[in-house]
């Protein structure tokens, strides 16, 4: 303790081991810590709040969610445990962190669930109030591990903290069951003290969260306060303290909380005001797309119109039918819903009308891992619908790149009169990070035009330069039109049976598609020579751990480079050239294999698969490994 603290301790009475532990913090650049509990205990609510706390502290961040599958498994088996991950740091970060630092498990099942991940010498904070002979038993203990060798490899912090939440919020006269959900505010407010994290935030959010019931957010409020004290006043066991990681040095600007369904909701408006147009979300609730449906139904003011349908048939339908009359429709979904839209998908492409269909991705096939993430769509969004049905598929590698890419998804649809796919999955959906917020008047706009000249309309007139059909607004004098499912001739619209008008209209679709990869941008090495021993690929999600592993790599002095493709159809016209510049080429994917099928059809390169079909995101250590063992080859 420095002398002017330890001045001021002994003027306050607080010259006390737990003072110390707070002027005296351990100073670390990063943590992994990974909140563990049942699916009621509140773990998402909590790691979300230490989340925020943590972004205005000022630290670098990103998170993983882990929801249990099931709605609502029995309380206090393996089936229900929910979990959040955050690694913060005091320098730029890419992953939520390949294993905790500190685990906080909130009942046996959690521990029985994570413990294999805690680094050994980890931190463990257990509430053994959750210790009973019942969720023992239920979680698959035959003996406590709290009372065994199980934990000897740990520092543990034992704390009955459903004891202690009943006596923080005592005076609200809560129920027991009432009064025990807020300890995951008492379990939050230890945390915050342990790592130095601001309670202000969290306080005000439970003010407005229970603003129609204020005992409910005092007696919350009490519980965040009484676990913030616990920390400043208690005899902490050897080991056991405060921690500091002090802030990121990040690019100035103002930056908020942010993850991969916000993004992608508010780059979807933005794109629709960049092009002049109202924008239409027919959707059918799914996970994890859900959540792009409720923000964009909170968007109205920006001229949002959103419409949960009766299904996915009926959503893309009815955004098919909103970009028919002149707005830009789009449809959200997941694997599932992708399959029940395929036929209207293919109505959107023969049709060639602009429509933007996002698919977040999660383990399958049919519902599958429902929570859990997956690359498993693509081979689905480049080729999945009858007949030969191109369109254009984008992939976004980090939650906020996903506002870029839904921009990007706006602009390629409204341009080409196509069907866009934007590919998200689980792990951006709901992971966060820091997002520096752009200056939209910076983002060059595309305003649409409609036709509105009858001379010489038909349907399918086509701009010379893109090949898009003109889009004419139902009901606009002079051109009446019909479009639909049928073939249609080239130069009336009108339906045609005509073998050799069916073999142009396909080519000419097929050349519109293609001719999107001269106005992408050329594909660039993200880290790495511009050539050599081996090249790592990847899309979407993989992103940051590819990039920590290649970076690490790279620093050992491995001939390694990364690059990361985002437009998956049609791709960048070097890539091809790009990749023939290394002698290996390896390619990992949380599927069997699908990018690496692309890859040697596309350019007849020998790349090899590295899939990982866990639910579970790429490890940095696994990748590290991957790399090492294809240069010894």
């Amino acid at each position: 303790m420095g002398a002017l603290a330890y001045e001021k301790a002994l003027e306050t009475g607080m010259d006390t081991p737990a003072a110390r532990q707070e002027t005296d913090r351990e100073a670390l650049d990063s943590v992994v810590i990974r909140f563990a509990g049942d699916s009621g205990d509140g773990m998402q609510l909590t790691g979300s709040q230490f989340t925020d706390s943590t972004a205005l502290m000022g630290n670098d961040l990103a998170t993983f969610p882990d929801f249990p599958a099931e709605i609502r498994a029995p309380a206090g088996t393996t089936f229900g445990v929910s979990g959040f991950q955050i690694h913060f740091a005091s320098y730029d970060i890419l992953t939520p962190g390949d294993a905790p630092d500190v685990l906080v498990a909130m009942n046996p099942a959690a521990l029985k669930v994570n413990l294999a991940d805690l680094k050994r010498g980890g931190l463990l904070v257990v509430n053994t109030g959750a210790f009973t002979p019942g969720n023992l038993k239920k979680a698959g203990y035959s003996n406590d591990p709290l009372e065994d060798s199980t934990l000897d490899a740990f520092r543990v912090l034992k704390i009955d903290i459903s004891k202690l939440t009943l006596q923080a919020v005592e005076p609200f006269d809560l129920g027991t069951k009432e009064a025990l959900r807020c300890k995951n505010m008492w379990t939050l407010g230890l945390m915050m003290w342990m790592f130095g994290r601001e309670r202000e935030s969290t306080v005000h959010w439970l003010r407005g969260k229970f603003a129609k019931s204020p005992v409910i957010a005092d007696a919350n409020i009490a519980a965040l306060n009484a676990g913030h004290i616990y920390g400043e006043t208690a005899e902490m066991p050897s080991g056991i303290g405060g921690y500091a990681v002090s802030k990121a040095s990040l690019a100035p600007g103002h930056y908020r909380n942010i993850n991969g369904n916000e993004a992608t909701s508010w780059g979807l408006v933005a794109g629709a005001q960049l092009a002049g147009l109202k924008i239409f979300l027919g959707s059918y609730p799914i996970t994890p797309a859900s959540t792009i449906l409720h923000t964009l139904s909170g968007l109205k003011n920006f001229g949002v119109v959103t419409f949960q349908a009766e299904d996915e048939i009926a959503a893309i339908g009815a955004a098919i039918g909103a970009s028919w009359a002149g707005s830009l429709g789009v449809t959200s979904t997941s694997g599932p819903g992708v399959a029940l839209k395929t036929e209207a998908l293919g109505l959107a492409v023969v049709t060639e009308l602009p429509l933007v269909l996002v698919d977040v991705q999660r383990g399958g096939p049919s519902t599958g891992l429902p929570t859990k993430t997956e690359q498993s769509d693509l081979l689905q969004a480049v080729y999945g619908r009858n007949g030969d049905c191109p369109l254009a598929v984008i992939a976004a590698a980090t939650p906020g790149e996903c506002f870029f890419m839904a921009i990007e998804a706006v602009r390629l649809a409204t341009k080409y009169m196509t069907p866009v796919i934007l590919l998200t999955d689980g792990a951006l959906a709901n992971g966060a990070e820091p997002w520096r917020i752009p200056n939209v008047s910076e983002i060059a706009p595309f305003p649409v035009t409609y036709r509105t000249d009858p001379e010489g309309f038909h349907p399918f007139h086509r701009d010379p330069e893109t090949l898009a059909r003109n889009w004419a607004i139902p009901g606009t004098p002079g051109l009446e039109h019909r479009i639909g499912g049928l073939e249609k001739a080239k130069n009336s619209g009108n339906i045609s049976y005509d073998p050799d008008n069916h073999h142009q209209m396909t080519k000419i679709r097929a050349a519109k598609i293609a001719g999107i990869a001269d106005d992408i941008p050329l594909q660039e090495v993200e880290a790495g020579p511009s050539e050599g021993e081996l090249v790592v690929v990847g899309w979407g999600s993989t992103y940051g751990s590819i990039a920590q592993a290649v970076r690490t790599s790279l620093r050992a002095g491995l001939s390694v480079a990364h690059v990361h493709v985002r437009y998956m159809s049609p791709m960048p016209r070097n890539l091809g050239e790009l990749l023939r510049r290394y002698k290996k080429v390896l390619v990992p994917e949380l599927n069997n294999g699908m990018l690496v099928k692309i890859l040697r059809g596309e350019y007849l390169v020998d790349a090899q698969a590295l899939g990982k079909i866990a639910g579970q995101p790429f490890k940095v250590a696994e990748l590290e490994a991957a790399i090492r063992t294809h240069l010894e080859r």
